[in-house]
């Protein structure tokens, strides 16, 4: 292998606008670098490049360096971006995240479009250079010495994490529905320069193979690797990530086989640990199987009082006086769950408990303060939301409380403690769910079986069948679709929804009476909407000639007609 080589990364960092503006700044690190031989030779080199595959998946301003873009948060940060292009998650105040939410400046134009590969390539690029120094002076067929082969496993696993993100983002058909639908360019540790200039974007066909082929690796360099924290990825990952593959690819017998082995080792969480108001998904538990971490030195949380973080965007319970921080918990902007998703949520289902009743919205003071002390230790302060709800007329109903803030009541009166959470990146229920569809998909009745066992756990009075509405596209089984219902509820807010709508073909619906989305946001999709695929920079064409772009995507212009359930 030519250790020289190097792998060309175009980091552009744009203000929001046209990306052939002043704002864009571009570098190139083609002109300045270290051969992987000099870089292999720094004291402890390679355990500083490992730690960079996942340092900076939450914390650091990746994107524009600086703390004027709150949605450069990181890896959750892409939770919200894709999530509010759906149904189930309502962006009230239009501001960080409207242009997802609205399907406006998403065109390869616009900086917008800059953001995803900012981050993923550059995190690939991190994977790449692991790979490159273990195998530095190995030749074909040969292994990593024995101090590389945990770090050389973790490039592998977290490169096929990043490049299947990638794929599921940018792809228009799923791999199940179109085999030759184009996803990104491959950029490998051995791809150079002549390549990067004329590089296609693999079909789904090549980057899954792409895809199984380095989570082999990861399955075989992370055999023997026992990690200290949930915050780097252990052969439990790769098997998640194998399962995730293969649900995709609609290998049912493969996706069901590697969630069960993905699951060793890991409990399902109880209804009091999904509802705890301390570490309510802020801090790992036994069915976490991968997470990233806020620090206290993180940029996003030195800077802006802390509010360019996930818990600005997803905590509620922020002291508004003395700290008077969070955007969504003082400034008026907090996520909402879909009324009529929330609706179909049994009272005995203990999900139900992590967002605020619609009802509450019907109630005098005195009513909503003691309602409201089911939810919180503090249920002034989310009394106080209906003034600084005032652009949603004051509505606290769907409010979520999912995520809770960090430390307890010391984190809730100070936002540099509060927002120091822990974020899911894989959970033991999600590998439960695969594996319960996957069997579903070849013996419906075991299927079922593994269903129920899940979701009594979170509801004792369970009824299988009464959650599956008539969705847009019905092309899906009564079976698929209450699983589909179980994954929105359990993992609401955790990036999956808009994967879950272009995998299953669905649409969405955002327009019903009695509906929380905004007025000029209501729209019904019969068919997957094209602003759930991604466009590709057009800094990248300008580069890689190769490149064949989706189209802009066009937001309807009226709101549609409500929907009859």
């Amino acid at each position: 292998m030519n250790m020289k080589k190097i792998v060309k990364t175009i980091l552009t960092v744009a203000c929001i606008g046209l990306v052939s503006s002043s704002c864009v700044k571009e570098f190139d690190p083609q002109t300045s670098y270290v051969t992987a031989e000099q870089a292999a030779a720094a004291p402890g080199s390679y355990d500083n490049f490992v730690n960079a595959i996942t340092s900076t998946l939450a914390g650091q301003f990746v994107y524009a360096g600086s703390d004027n873009r709150p949605y450069d948060i990181g890896y959750p940060g892409f939770y919200l971006m894709r999530d509010v292009m759906g149904q189930d998650v309502v962006y009230a105040y239009q501001n960080w995240y409207s242009s997802w939410y609205s399907c406006k400046y998403l065109g390869p134009s616009y900086a917008y479009s800059q953001l995803p590969w900012t981050y993923y390539y550059g995190w690939i690029d991190s994977c790449n250079k692991v790979i490159n120094l273990g195998f530095a002076g190995k030749g074909e067929g040969e292994d990593p010495d024995a101090d590389k082969v945990d770090g050389v496993g973790i490039a592998y696993c977290m490169r096929a994490l990043y490049y299947f993100d990638m794929a599921r983002m940018f792809a228009q058909k799923t791999y199940a529905a179109d085999k030759s639908s184009a996803t990104v360019p491959i950029v490998t540790e051995s791809t150079s320069l002549e390549q990067l200039a004329n590089n296609p974007r693999a079909t789904n066909e090549e980057m899954y193979a792409f895809i199984l082929s380095d989570l082999d690796k990861a399955e075989k360099y992370l055999a023997n690797y026992n990690r200290k924290d949930v915050y780097t990825p252990d052969l439990s990952v790769a098997y998640g990530m194998k399962a995730r593959v293969y649900l995709t690819m609609e290998d049912w017998g493969n996706a069901a086989k590697y969630a069960k082995l993905a699951q060793q080792g890991y409990t399902q969480m109880t209804a009091d640990e999904y509802t705890d108001w301390d570490t309510g998904f802020n801090s790992p538990n036994g069915s976490w199987m991968m997470a990233c971490q806020y620090k206290a030195d993180d940029s996003n949380i030195t800077a802006n009082d802390a509010d360019s973080s996930w818990g600005s965007m997803m905590i509620m319970e922020i002291e508004p006086n003395n700290c008077g921080c969070g955007y969504a918990a003082n400034y008026g902007q907090a996520f909402f769950i879909d009324r009529h998703l929330y609706e179909t949520i049994p009272a005995t289902d203990c999900r139900k408990k992590c967002y605020i009743d619609f009802a509450l919205d019907n109630m005098d003071e005195a009513a909503q303060m003691k309602a409201l002390a089911e939810y919180s230790a503090h249920p002034d302060w989310l009394y106080g939301q209906h003034s600084i709800q005032s652009d949603y007329d004051g509505k606290i109903g769907g409010i979520e409380l999912k995520f809770r803030p960090n430390g307890g009541e010391v984190g809730r009166n100070n936002q540099y403690i509060g927002f120091l959470v822990s974020v899911p990146m894989m959970r033991m229920e999600e590998m439960m769910l695969i594996e319960a569809e996957a069997t579903g998909m070849q013996n419906e009745g075991e299927g079922v079986a593994l269903l129920k066992k899940f979701a009594e756990k979170r509801d004792p009075s369970y009824e299988y069948g009464t959650h599956t509405d008539a969705y847009y596209n019905s092309s899906t089984s009564q079976f698929q679709n209450e699983v589909w219902w179980q994954r929105r509820i359990e993992f609401w807010g955790e990036g999956l929804a808009t994967f879950d709508v272009k995998r299953l073909q669905k649409g969405i619906i955002r327009s019903y009476e009695g509906t929380n989305h905004p007025e000029l946001y209501r729209w019904n999709v019969e068919h997957t909407p094209d602003w759930m695929n991604l466009c590709i920079v057009q800094t990248e064409g300008n580069y890689n000639k190769a490149i064949i772009n989706n189209p802009d995507p066009i937001a309807p212009t009226v709101d549609s007609a409500p929907f009859v359930w």
